[in-house]
């Protein structure tokens, strides 16, 4: 089955799991002369949702306060004049921040910082998080994105995965959002929920294209180690959806929301023309980006690192949080990344790249490409390698194979 798993922040949540921590910390040793992204993480939630992997807590918002004032000290820890084209603020619920702290943000990036006159700032929220006053506290900062945590339209998957928003909350937050003067609005949806059909996935999708979103993250539910949803799974409480339905499912996203206007760009994400999301297109062509608060992972150059996932240390430290791991990339390492990533875009990679990645005429690579041009799973255009559409069904297997 194809990838469909929270890839947009593949690096920056589950990077170097294996990694060696070495003595260099790249955070040393910025680039000076590239135009860098910026990702922030706030592990706050109300409630745990039973499918999310992501470093979340809940029941400590007595220390939200505290947490505030301590990734704004993080902040300030970047070299002045760095330049910013992208920030995103993940979770988590980021919204769960203080409003005061968005327009303080703003000001230390303003003093200490450059911002690109066409800049992108993302923070994702939960439905029932969205007032009228956090919406245009967030504008009044310059936050000019938002991506919703949907998931679904119908009460039933909601609960399935213990979402706390009820389905009418999305309209009421799409409007307030809007009503502020939020530029640009991406919703989340999640298909191959237990118990749904083809005509919930039908549903979710024609809702969502009611309000009229720019983008659209749409993603297969995944069973990841440990989380609240695979133990309900392995007691046989809920039954995972088979893979023809999760194909089924999947063709029929891509289908309606070609129709709308909305054309992946990505497995899992569709845009308008020109409203992909610019952040985590750093993520998938292995630009560099800042990392603050924990959990969360960094790359410059060659050099990627990851901060240590444990709130108490990062609340009792000061300047950068500490780090958990850091790894340098490797030419081997390299080559999987851009297939691993590269081909998950819909443009694909670059012919004239291929002898770079190790796979030029003769190589194991070519042979394996040769392989999935002749099954109709990649199609070897005249400038680029790309996935065709029974490609990203099983771009797992495609993928794989070339990694």
């Amino acid at each position: 089955m194809l990838l469909q798993g929270r890839y947009d922040r593949f690096w920056t949540m589950n990077l170097t799991k294996n990694g060696n921590l070495l003595g260099d910390d790249p955070r040393l040793s910025p680039p000076s002369d590239a135009v860098l992204g910026l990702y922030a993480h706030v592990p706050f939630c109300a409630h745990k949702c039973h499918y999310c992997d992501f470093y979340s807590l809940v029941d400590q918002h007595d220390r939200i306060d505290q947490y505030s004032a301590r990734l704004l000290e993080e902040l300030s820890q970047i070299p002045a004049g760095t330049r910013f084209d992208t920030i995103f603020f993940g979770g988590g619920t980021p919204t769960m921040l203080p409003q005061q702290f968005w327009g303080t943000w703003r000001s230390i990036l303003e003093s200490q910082f450059e911002l690109s006159a066409d800049y992108e700032w993302t923070v994702e929220a939960n439905p029932e998080t969205i007032t009228d006053e956090l919406a245009h506290a967030l504008v009044a900062a310059g936050v000019n994105r938002v991506s919703l945590g949907v998931q679904s339209f119908t009460s039933d998957s909601l609960q399935t995965l213990e979402r706390r928003h009820r389905p009418e909350s999305v309209p009421q937050a799409v409007d307030l959002l809007r009503s502020a003067g939020v530029d640009r609005l991406s919703l989340d949806l999640i298909f191959g929920v237990p118990g749904q059909d083809l005509h919930g996935v039908e549903h979710d999708v024609s809702e969502a294209m009611a309000l009229q979103p720019d983008h659209l993250s749409v993603y297969g539910l995944i069973y990841e180690p440990n989380t609240a949803l695979t133990k309900r799974r392995d007691l046989g409480l809920v039954q995972p959806c088979e893979q023809e339905f999760e194909a089924e499912a999947y063709e029929l996203v891509v289908s309606r929301l070609k129709a709308s206007g909305l054309h992946r760009y990505e497995v899992s994400n569709f845009a308008l023309p020109g409203e992909h999301c610019r952040h985590n297109l750093k993520y998938w062509k292995n630009e560099p980006w800042w990392a603050l608060g924990p959990s969360s992972s960094g790359q410059f150059s060659q050099a990627r690192w990851k901060n240590q996932p444990r709130l108490e240390g990062y609340l009792s430290s000061s300047g950068w949080c500490p780090l958990e791991s850091v790894e340098i990339r490797t030419v081997e390492l390299h080559c999987a990344e851009r297939f691993l990533l590269g081909l998950r875009l819909q443009e694909g990679l670059r012919l004239d790249e291929l002898e770079s990645l190790q796979a030029g005429p003769g190589t194991p690579r070519d042979a394996v490409i040769r392989m999935m041009v002749d099954r109709g799973l990649l199609d070897r255009g005249v400038e680029r390698l790309t996935l065709t559409d029974q490609g990203f069904l099983l771009a797992d297997q495609v993928i794989g194979e070339l990694m």
